[in-house]
């Protein structure tokens, strides 16, 4: 999905599956039955399959690097990022975040696919950025003869095609054809050479005759089925008993009711099969401020060989039992980072590719140091903000950070980040430095910067010789897109440790749009306004519900 759906709405370092030691993080309970949304976090597009007892699930990412990130589930309800298939936005030189005329807002990854093959042990994945598709594999993973377990990641480019696969999705036939059902209201199927590399034939399967897109592809039982969003509230099935057709349709789901209230309908997803044959539908709702999240739901087949949604009072459940009962986990969301690593975790993404030159996470712990990349005072174009998802209903993100080699002119901090925000930060003038408020940061409609921001409150000037200062964002983002409420953030700093917290400023409004696509995240952030050289450490990182 990306822009005609919503319009009818009205390295980088290495990054590893074995990334930043997260410390004591908060298992996932298990539990006969689980409450949608599975994942209350920003990972919209989705793309979800199954590798013996792993299932795999692929989201969209924006112009946030490294792109398209891969999370890791035993249940098909409990999940924890893993990798990114896309280890850099080497598209164009915007999204190297090169200026305040060279960016890259709301372009890059979004609406692409990502499967196994198990003739060749390899992950694909795949999307179309700007006019061109883009294959990139991950190869020799071990997963086919580790039950799903990946062994290494290891994802490089294999590929670059010359035509746009839009909204495409992946599939490899049971004889190892590949294909890609792909398009907007004229869905399409291209099937591509053996090697992924080059596409053999391309075809129209079926014309909608309003828009349809967002193509997920499925063999069951014999049966080829394209699923297909009518944006922004319904699911369509397509089936044939060939790849090419002809596809007859019928709807999975129009304007569903729940299981959230002040949010979107339930759309654009896929499904996936469990080892004993228990299948489900996953797609995402527009749930801003917090971006699009995902829900889960059980099918059956009907005696046509079409899905059926499994309802609950006539709606999306709130509830359903478990799909996977296993003694196997994963890490909860909540958890906190201390960068003990040489390589960033897969919860973290740069806003555009950072300047590898600017950060550093030395391998015997102590954080990462951010150095300034930029000299700006505009955070929009400022390079090396390192991102986190935002984890709803309410969270808040503690960042605790050293400052005592920031140079005269510089701005470091914690933010909101999004198309309108606000942080909490250190300003460095001269020997001093102050905490300040600051609000109303904004992007026009073309995504080029409308305001700077304006600072609302100032905090103390810290005392000469102060190496630490903790900042809290503590956000709700509770669904508001449909219901017109608006959700409040506020912005707190501590100077003794974290043990005793003071609130700067009033609460912040956040935008309820969808435009941006990206719902809000928490952010860290270090730039100059006068001249390069001075850095902060992040040296650690608690994302906890509150």
């Amino acid at each position: 999905m990306h822009f005609s759906i919503l319009g009818l709405l009205g390295a980088s370092l290495a990054w590893t599956a074995s990334a930043t030691p997260i410390v004591q993080p908060e298992l996932q309970s298990r539990a006969t039955n689980f409450n949608n949304p599975v994942l209350w976090q920003d990972h919209p597009d989705l793309d979800v399959f199954r590798v013996g007892d792993v299932f795999y699930y692929s989201s969209s990412t924006f112009a946030f690097s490294p792109g398209a990130p891969v999370l890791k589930s035993y249940d098909l309800v409990n999940w924890t990022p893993v990798s990114h298939s896309v280890p850099r936005l080497d598209f164009a030189s915007k999204y190297n975040l090169n200026s305040a005329t060279d960016r890259a807002y709301v372009k890059g990854i979004w609406a692409s696919s990502l499967q196994y093959r198990k003739s060749d042990d390899t992950f694909y994945w795949i999307g179309c950025i700007e006019g061109k598709t883009y294959v990139y594999t991950s190869t020799n993973s071990g997963a086919g003869a580790n039950n799903g377990e990946v062994n290494n990641w290891n994802w490089s480019l294999r590929a670059t095609l010359n035509k746009c696969y839009y909204d495409c999705g992946l599939f490899f036939d049971d004889n190892d054809t590949v294909y890609v059902a792909y398009g907007n209201t004229d869905i399409q199927v291209a099937q591509l050479s053996s090697d992924a590399r080059s596409e053999v034939r391309s075809q129209s399967v079926y014309k909608g005759s309003v828009t349809i897109e967002g193509s997920r592809m499925y063999k069951v039982n014999g049966n080829y089925y394209i699923f297909v969003t009518r944006p922004a509230n319904e699911e369509w099935v397509l089936k044939a008993s060939s790849p090419f057709g002809p596809y007859t349709q019928r709807v999975l789901v129009a304007s569903i009711s729940g299981p959230l209230s002040n949010a979107g309908f339930a759309h654009q997803g896929g499904i996936v099969g469990t080892k004993d044959n228990k299948w489900y539908y996953m797609g995402f709702m527009d749930a801003y401020p917090g971006g699009r999240i995902p829900v889960s739901a059980p099918i059956t087949w009907g005696s046509d060989g079409f899905p059926v949604l499994t309802k609950v009072n006539n709606g999306w459940g709130q509830t359903y039992p478990t799909p996977v009962e296993t003694s196997k986990t994963v890490p909860g969301p909540e958890r906190e980072d201390s960068f003990t690593s040489s390589s960033l975790s897969h919860e973290w993404e740069w806003n555009h590719n950072p300047d590898t030159s600017k950060f550093t996470v030395p391998a015997s712990g102590g954080g990462i140091q951010l150095s300034t990349a930029t000299v700006t005072n505009d955070l929009f174009t400022a390079r090396n903000t390192l991102t986190h998802r935002i984890l709803g209903p309410k969270s808040h993100g503690t960042f605790r950070f050293d400052i005592s080699k920031m140079a005269d002119g510089d701005r470091a901090g914690a933010a909101l980040f999004r198309d309108v925000a606000a942080y909490i930060g250190i300003y460095k003038e001269g020997s001093s430095a102050r905490i300040v408020m600051v609000n109303n940061l904004s992007l026009n409609s073309d995504w080029s910067t409308k305001s700077t921001g304006t600072i609302a409150a100032t905090g103390p000037t810290l005392p000469s010789g102060t190496a630490e200062v903790w900042l809290r964002v503590q956000a709700d983002i509770t669904p508001a897109f449909s219901g017109g409420a608006t959700r409040t953030t506020t912005f707190l700093y501590s100077v003794d440790g974290g043990n005793s917290w003071t609130q700067l400023g009033g609460g912040f409004g956040m935008t309820n749009t969808w435009q941006f696509f990206t719902g809000y995240r928490f952010a860290a952030f270090n730039h100059a306004t006068k001249s390069l050289g001075g850095s902060v450490v992040l040296k650690s990182f608690a994302l906890k519900k509150w």
